[in-house]
């Protein structure tokens, strides 16, 4: 038999729905699977919580539970007991359920990633037989996992990506908005087929590196080379972005490191703002052995820049 439902969220008989759902956020975040590799038993755990909070959150079950009618298991505490239909006790458990079937714990509040509510019974599940126990619901099939590797500029421009499942189909993912290294979405349905129903399938996003741009919180940033004379004159420089190439504006006498904001370039935020592109000057000497170099030091020949650019650095 599970432990007592409240004594593994750890709140009170009393506790308010809030509280149930706070409690449940927090242990679900600390002992998830994916954030415990090295530990087996944060599954095990992981599952006795998720179990604990489908009882608590379900107002019906609930009350049956406190008034001594079903145990923490869901199942009748007598072979009379439990009245008639509801629910769907010993079945499947999952993420689904909530307070009222629709204000269930939103779990992109702790993994980042899209869950969504709703109760998830198979077939069969509430069947209450006349004047006795209720049948148990057929197990759906396995729930599978997936890591999805996202190129830095599609995750920015959030755009679709194409994902190979176990049964060989492939979908088109839509990345949600602020999605993020270790963001979870969840695909109903998707996982494998039991006699209750397919389970679900969970798709871990992992943002790869890139080979110039640099996710900076919201904002991305990358670095542009430019020649002595742009940078002396200023000029019209194409410069990269996440959705393709941009003219900028290079401002006369520019020095390098100096950087400049596209607005709106960077990172899509959970509102659907974006962040934006800074793109810090990097003036470029040809080498020292190249004719473009022996000509710019006769053209230099004699001249001297009199400012103390060091002076700020005390030396």
């Amino acid at each position: 038999m599970a432990a007592d439902p409240y004594t593994t969220l750890g709140v009170t008989r009393g506790a308010s729905e809030k509280d149930i759902k706070s409690a449940y956020r927090k242990l679900a975040k600390e002992f998830h699977p994916d954030a415990n590799k090295d530990n087996p038993k944060a599954s095990e755990r992981f599952s006795e919580i998720t179990q604990a909070y489908d009882l608590l959150s379900d107002k019906a079950k609930r009350a049956q539970f406190d008034r001594g009618e079903i145990d923490a298991d869901g199942n009748p505490s007598s072979p009379f007991g439990g009245g008639f239909g509801g629910g769907h006790p010993g079945g499947q458990r999952g993420f689904g359920g909530g307070f009222g079937n629709d204000e269930g714990i939103d779990l992109e509040d702790i993994f980042g990633g899209i869950f969504g509510g709703g109760g998830r019974g198979g077939p069969g599940a509430g069947m209450g037989g006349m004047g006795g126990g209720r049948g148990r619901a057929a197990p759906r099939g396995a729930n599978v996992n997936y890591r999805l590797a996202v190129p830095l500029p599609d995750a920015a421009e959030l755009k679709s990506q194409r994902i190979t499942l176990s049964d060989g189909k492939t979908i088109d993912l839509k990345l949600p908005a602020g999605v993020e290294d270790g963001t979870q979405m969840r695909l109903g349905g998707k996982g494998e087929v039991g006699p209750g129903g397919a389970g679900d399938a969970t798709v871990t996003i992992q943002i790869q590196p890139h080979a110039f741009f640099r996710q900076d919180g919201d904002d991305l940033r990358v670095d542009l080379p430019i020649t002595l004379d742009e940078a002396l004159a200023g000029a019209k420089v194409k410069a990269p972005t996440a959705a393709g190439a941009v003219m900028l504006s290079v401002p006369a006498g520019a020095s390098s490191g100096k950087v400049l904001r596209l607005k709106g370039r960077g990172m899509t935020r959970k509102d659907a703002s974006r962040g934006d592109l800074l793109i810090a000057l990097q003036i470029v000497l040809p080498e020292a052995d190249a004719e473009a170099s022996a000509e710019l030091a006769r053209r230099l020949e004699g001249w001297s820049d009199p400012r103390d650019v060091r002076a700020k650095l005390g030396v």
